[in-house]
């Protein structure tokens, strides 16, 4: 079968399958890399003070609202593998909602998702020089964040092998990290010293179990929603059509099934109140069972931490490179180094951006409205999908049932309502912020449009007649 190759240096090495597109990017992650970055991007910061959280408002059962939340999680992932694979593009999300409705949906959906990459690595970064890094020697946090940054972005400059590289280790710390919360859960029930009773308590004494469920499972939620990073590196991907369902279903399943291990442990080990009171809940179940030095996960935090600030950085910037090439970002960002193949200008921007934020907000201002902007991209994205499927696309696309983006979209409107009014101010006013810059840019788009057609009517005005 014949095949199509783009720029020789970029997809010589990973243009295996048929009818690769060219990409003016290296196509070097495969499918082990790229279910590790999404594990990775899943498996993240949150995860250690997210238990404490669901048990505030589910009760010792936390279980079940990571049960739910993955179920839920799994519906928008599956228009994720569906057009990921149908348009293997680095701009995602924006992308799709381009092809969809036009560059004015394109630009918000894009924004929206920029935006809440940013903030997500510039409130890592605040994370990462604060009460963890403390443990070990105190500096200012200001000064460690921008520091954090630069050298994230050096890591994401180099490349997307190294910095995927990077990635599989700190995961396999994370995951070790625990793995070694459940071994101790286990543990601490052995020897008596745990509650299984706490595993089938649901509600609060201020909620019913059928609200405290739909409460923890926003909470949830947002551990799950790294994977949607991973379709901006799809152009990277030597085989996407055949890797990205694999990888994303493969990293789902797997961080579910530790994220419910480790709240049955969590959960079964520690009171629910002191669960619940804890910023670190994780170290609570280290401290009642003993033997591990509580330093040990501060180090395992950290590199937590900087993991998710690196793949939500990558993100980003691959965001803003593909917004770049479909004419919604200035073309400067679609600039890539010669010898390495990345999106250097879209790195610069993005991670200069993040240093700002870092040194103006407070972790708690810049994660707030994040689960707000991705519910209004992840409602587009599900749209997009049934919108998309009068193009039929590549005969061996990922297709998800019809059915399961419809449930998506469901699931957004409904996540929604649980959300705080003084979120949905702040998200909103950065939707507005995206809609006019969307607006202007549109406009901007048209007028040029109208140029180059005026042009060409002169041209052939001027054209010489025949006889």
């Amino acid at each position: 079968m014949a095949r199509r190759v783009g720029d020789r240096a970029g997809t010589r090495a990973g243009a295996r399958g048929a009818g690769q597109e060219p990409t003016a990017l290296q196509r070097a992650l495969t499918t082990p890399l790229l279910y590790f970055f999404i594990l990775g991007d899943v498996l993240g910061a949150g995860v250690y003070v997210l238990v404490g959280q669901v048990a505030a408002d589910a009760g010792g059962a936390v279980w079940v609202p990571l049960v739910v939340a993955l179920l839920l999680a799994l519906l928008t992932a599956a228009s994720y593998a569906e057009l990921a694979t149908k348009y293997p593009r680095a701009g995602g999300a924006s992308h799709y909602a381009t092809r969809a409705f036009g560059p004015f949906a394109g630009f918000v959906a894009g924004f929206c998702m920029l935006a809440a990459g940013i903030v997500s690595v510039a409130a890592l970064a605040r994370g990462f020089g604060g009460d963890y890094l403390s443990a070990f020697v105190a500096l200012p946090v200001g000064l460690v964040a921008v520091v954090f940054l630069g050298l994230l972005a050096l890591v994401n400059a180099r490349g997307i092998k190294e910095s995927t590289r990077a990635n599989v280790v700190a995961t396999v710390v994370e995951v070790g990290g625990l793995a070694v919360v459940v071994v101790l859960g286990a543990w601490l029930l052995l020897r008596g010293d745990g509650d299984l009773g706490r595993l089938t308590e649901l509600g609060t004494p201020e909620k019913g179990a059928a609200a405290a469920v739909l409460s923890g499972s926003v909470l949830a939620y947002y551990s799950f929603v790294g994977f949607e990073t991973s379709v901006n590196v799809a152009e990277e991907t030597r085989d996407p059509r055949r890797s990205y369902p694999r990888a994303l279903f493969g990293a789902l399943a797997t961080a579910g099934a530790v994220y419910v291990l480790v709240g049955l442990a969590a959960s079964a080990a520690v009171p629910t109140a002191q669960l619940a009171g804890s910023s670190g809940p994780l170290l609570e179940v280290v401290k009642e069972a003993g033997g591990v030095p509580p330093k040990l996960f501060s180090a395992i935090a950290l590199v937590a931490v900087a993991n998710g600030a690196l793949l939500t950085g990558i993100m980003s910037s691959r965001l803003a490179y593909g917004m770049a090439k479909d004419g919604l970002l200035p073309g400067t960002l679609t600039k890539v180094l010669p010898g390495r193949r990345t999106p250097w200008a879209a790195i610069a921007v993005t991670t200069g951006l993040a240093m700002l934020l870092a040194l103006t907000g407070s972790v708690a201002t810049l994660a707030s409205t994040l689960v707000l902007l991705l519910l209004v991209v992840f409602l587009m994205v599900n749209t997009a999908v049934l919108v998309l499927r009068r193009d039929p696309g590549r005969a061996d696309h990922f297709r998800t049932p019809v059915v399961l983006p419809v449930l998506g979209i469901a699931s957004c409107v409904l996540l929604a309502t649980q959300i705080e009014a003084a979120v949905w101010l702040r998200g909103l006013a950065i939707v507005a912020v995206g809609t006019v810059l969307a607006a202007i840019s549109v406009a901007r788009r048209s007028r040029r449009a109208g140029e180059e057609e005026a042009a060409d009517r002169g041209a052939d005005e001027d054209a010489p007649q025949p006889g």
